[in-house]
């Protein structure tokens, strides 16, 4: 079970992040260019969901940005209990993650191909070149 507190931990650690608040929440950046972010459902979200005979879920949520669509709709078909998203994702590339429903390695392995995604190329090269050959892509 992860926390805010691990989003915190492992996005601060990449290269040249910053937490900034944003619409009222955390938010990491890389270079001015968001990647994670603290995200709470609102009262909408919630009606979306319920609407959709969709659960609503509890506990602490991230939004987590993803390379494509196509990314996107793997992750919430091969683990729906972490991964959600909701109408007002709609052709957003981010998912949704159930903070208590994932594991450290795995919450980092995500944040760290999100930061990948936003970081300009030779900070991510740069970055790349120097983790360990044994270290997660």
């Amino acid at each position: 079970m992860a926390t805010l507190h691990d989003v915190r931990r492992i996005a601060t650690a990449l290269p040249e992040v910053t937490e900034k608040a944003a619409w009222g929440n955390q938010m990491w950046r890389v270079k001015d260019r968001g990647f994670v972010w603290e995200r709470p459902l609102g009262k909408k979200d919630v009606a979306d969901l319920e609407a959709l005979g969709e659960p609503v879920p509890e506990g602490e949520l991230i939004g987590v940005r993803v390379a494509d669509e196509a990314d996107k709709q793997a992750l919430l078909a091969s683990e729906p209990d972490i991964f959600l998203t909701i109408p007002h994702f709609d052709g957003y590339t981010a998912v949704l993650v159930r903070l208590d429903a994932i594991g450290a390695a795995e919450l980092e392995e995500l944040i760290v191909e999100a930061w990948l995604l936003k970081a300009p190329k030779r900070l991510a090269t740069a970055f790349l070149d120097a983790r360990p050959d044994d270290a997660v892509d």
